[in-house]
């Protein structure tokens, strides 16, 4: 990766490991957020079913987002449930799970999305389980609709809200960027709306590196021209390995060319 010029598109708070992963392989690492992360709408909502914690069987954290914010709205009085057991969607948020002192007792070890949550053998008996979700406003509704379908009471708990960044988009567009993380749909959308009409033609010729299909499918349907790199693991690492695996693939043809 050396002398490759990354762009980096996470919340402001979330990038700093990342980044550092990209400058220990030779490259330069560019912080442009595409997503902030907010208090929710509705902070007493939450606060009530914090107080119900006892009621469940298992909490799933969707993000690391997820589980930062609700830690922050658990207060002295909210003690977590020793049967209530903990799942995680992505490694991210098992680290961060852990790192806040709760053990995760369930996650996928492959696949890191809703899918590979739910393929998991205690996640497909749950008929009677009273289930909450920790997650953002207006997240995916995969996760529920299955699990409900499998007989479980499902409750979300919907701890932030994202946010558009009011950033200088031209600021990037001379910084020599060889290629862009970004990690969800919305922060896909969001780019594209920071860079305005005379952004977008620069762009598009700019190659993606995504950590799941459906972003490749919106960064196709918005006229990339380059398919996107999508990581093996939603994970720092994954994103840091095929960025690595791209430059490889790009030099080859270099060599091959001349």
């Amino acid at each position: 990766m050396e002398g490759i010029t990354v762009l980096v598109t996470r919340p402001a708070h979330q990038s700093q490991r990342l980044c550092e992963l990209i400058e220990a392989e030779g490259g330069r690492a560019v912080l442009l957020p595409a997503i902030e992360i907010l208090d929710p709408q509705d902070i007493n909502a939450t606060q009530e079913l914090l107080d119900r914690l006892n009621e469940f069987d298992i909490a799933i954290f969707i993000s690391a987002n997820a589980v930062s914010k609700t830690m922050e709205l658990l207060s002295p009085r909210h003690d977590w449930p020793p049967h209530l057991k903990v799942a995680a969607v992505g490694a991210r948020t098992a680290e961060e799970l852990q790192h806040r002192g709760r053990p995760v007792d369930i996650r996928p070890h492959q696949q890191f999305n809703s899918e590979a949550l739910l393929a998991l053998d205690i996640m497909g008996d749950v008929a009677s389980k009273r289930i909450v979700i920790f997650r953002g406003e207006g997240g995916r509704e995969l996760l529920g609709d299955t699990l409900r379908e499998r007989g479980a009471h499902v409750e979300y708990a919907e701890v932030y809200r994202r946010g558009k960044p009011a950033v200088n988009f031209n600021s990037v567009m001379n910084a020599g960027i060889d290629a862009i993380i970004v990690t969800s749909n919305e922060g896909l959308r969001n780019l594209w709306e920071m860079a305005g009409e005379t952004g977008r033609e620069w762009l598009l010729y700019i190659p993606l590196v995504v950590i799941s299909q459906r972003t490749a499918d919106l960064a196709g349907e918005l006229g990339f021209v380059c398919p996107p790199l999508i990581a093996g693991e939603a994970s720092d690492a994954g994103l840091v390995a095929a960025i690595r695996d791209w430059c490889n693939i790009e030099r080859a043809s270099s060599v091959n060319v001349t």
